[in-house]
């Protein structure tokens, strides 16, 4: 695997340790490595094609990011979903959202929100349009939560937010199969970004919250109803 090196525009290869990082993320979010999979380390290791060195690098980011944890006996294993993770998650989301979207009202680019407005118009129309508009959807998703870091020009805050949408990324495939609340998460986007264009915080923040509650109302529904996800499982080995 290569990429592109942002200085010079010639190839670098990808550090194994990074390629194994990238791949499981990638499977652990977009739930190809379901909560609780046993990750043993000569199997993952053969499996992606690294030696045990850089698979141990990889697994120790993926620690930090709360993806994975040790496990009794040996191995890792990847994290549970819970009822009760995911409502401490959303208790951390409100509080770092609201505020930034309030930030975002007072230094917004007009411009960019504007251009964001138009879009989030137009998303119930995308979401018509099968797997190719939900893709385009959640590109929009990023493109806003891009808009509102760059506004906010906080790096702490960002950086914060940034490791709560690591796993709202595992959440939000859940809403892939509810169209209803695909539309209604659309319009309470669109609510948002007319209220930070507008340049009012207070209505901005409580948009946002507005579009946190329904997200989570949705969320916990979608779980009580699955099996799959435990309730209030141990917490996991240190």
């Amino acid at each position: 695997m290569y990429t592109e090196t942002p200085t010079t525009g010639t190839t670098a290869p990808v550090r194994a340790s990074e390629r194994a990082y990238r791949q499981l993320r990638g499977e652990i979010l977009d739930g190809l490595l379901a909560p609780g999979t046993g990750l043993l380390e000569v199997e993952q290791a053969a499996r992606i094609g690294v030696s045990r060195t850089p698979l141990r690098a990889a697994i120790a980011r993926l620690i930090a990011d709360g993806l994975v944890a040790g496990r009794t006996g040996r191995g890792f294993m990847v994290t549970e979903m819970s009822v009760d993770r995911i409502g401490e998650l959303y208790e951390v989301r409100r509080a770092l959202e609201e505020h930034a979207a309030r930030i975002a009202a007072e230094r917004r680019d007009p411009a960019v929100f504007e251009a964001l407005r138009t879009q989030f118009l137009a998303a119930p129309e995308l979401l018509r349009h099968g797997k190719a508009g939900l893709r385009r959807y959640y590109e929009l998703i990023d493109e806003f939560d891009l808009a509102l870091d760059v506004a906010v020009a906080n790096p702490f805050l960002v950086g914060a937010l940034a490791g709560v949408r690591t796993h709202l990324a595992r959440i939000r495939r859940l809403a892939r199969d509810n169209p209803d609340r695909l539309r209604s998460a659309a319009a309470e986007h669109l609510l948002i970004v007319d209220a930070v264009l507008a340049g009012d915080s207070s209505l901005a923040a409580h948009a946002t919250h507005v579009h946190l509650h329904q997200s989570l109302t949705s969320v916990l529904a979608t779980l009580r109803g699955s099996s799959a996800v435990p309730a209030d499982p141990s917490p996991p080995p240190r």
